[in-house]
């Protein structure tokens, strides 16, 4: 081979490496919290879609702020969905209730670090099981043939806590209601009862007092009557799938800590979804729920995944 015939060669063989090279670098999997592969959030939907999608855009806006990681949030339809997503390693951060995350503790290993605030700096409530006022329903006896709104088989305040509650007091709902429905949110339970497509329903105390179910309804604390209140439930929490980097967890955790500290992100807070922040918190703290969940004899999964 001549000189010149030699120096192709090279030529091709170069042009072949620097190809297998972009090649490799292509289909090599960007950094978890780059813009090719951002750290995806999901909220359960708890509360109006429109307003939870702009206001965990809101937060995850401000994370991206504050770690520099580039950062997608989304509401699927169920609450079931987020912990399928975390287990699947498609969702790395979680805002759940109580029932879905030890649901996702128990089967893929989250852990859940943060409990929301609420007013006055509590970080647990109740659920209550509410009617309209004008209706004859009085206690809970007087649920007998009724129709009734569940929030989600995921909901621990709009399903699990009033489940139990109406059990304690020999009060089956299979047997005791004439129609059992999930009306998919909290706000979603208020609007049925007041609409009369159901007689009473459970959701968290208060839902009554937010501005969306304030601006429908103005009057709805005189318009709607609590026969019931549920053992105290520890709020709802921020939980990270198992496997996600722990600086990056615990750069997550300092921003959102960061942003509950301050007027301003307490106001973020409760305009995207209703809370005051968030508060460091254990595992150990949901103990309770399981117990419930156990005397229940709940099977998680069946639960979740009960059709809406």
């Amino acid at each position: 081979m001549n000189g010149h015939g030699l120096g192709r060669a090279w030529l091709l063989l170069g042009l072949g490496l620097a190809g297998l090279l972009l090649g490799a670098c292509l289909l090599a999997p960007r950094p978890l919290g780059s813009r090719e592969n951002p750290v995806k959030m999901a909220i359960v939907p708890f509360l109006e879609t429109q307003r939870l999608t702009v206001g965990m855009r809101k937060i995850a806006d401000y994370l991206e702020r504050e770690t520099g990681y580039a950062i997608t949030s989304e509401v699927p339809t169920s609450y079931v969905a987020v912990v399928e997503g975390m287990c699947a390693e498609k969702v790395d951060i979680g805002w759940v209730s109580p029932l879905a995350y030890i649901l996702a503790s128990k089967k893929c290993g989250a852990t859940m670090e943060l409990v929301s605030v609420s007013r006055g700096g509590a970080t647990a409530y109740r659920g209550l099981i509410v009617t309209r006022s004008d209706s004859d329903i009085h206690d809970l006896a007087d649920l007998q043939g009724k129709r009734f709104a569940w929030v989600d088989p995921g909901s621990t305040s709009g399903y699990l806590y009033p489940r139990a509650l109406l059990l304690e007091k020999g009060l089956h709902p299979d047997k005791v209601f004439r129609q059992q429905v999930f009306a998919g949110g909290h706000d979603k339970v208020i609007v049925a009862i007041m609409g009369g497509q159901v007689d009473a329903g459970a959701v968290y105390d208060d839902v009554r007092t937010t501005k969306g179910i304030q601006d429908l309804y103005p009057n709805i604390m005189t318009a709607t009557r609590v026969i019931a209140r549920t053992d105290a439930i520890p709020n709802d929490g921020v939980a990270f799938r198992r496997g996600l980097p722990r600086e990056m967890v615990e750069k997550i955790k300092a921003a959102l800590l960061k942003l509950s500290g301050t007027p301003e992100g307490q106001a973020l807070f409760q305009e995207a979804i209703g809370t005051e922040g968030v508060k460091e918190t254990t595992d150990a703290a949901y103990d309770p729920v399981r117990r419930a969940a156990a005397v229940l004899n709940l099977d998680l999964e069946a639960e979740l995944a009960k059709p809406k």
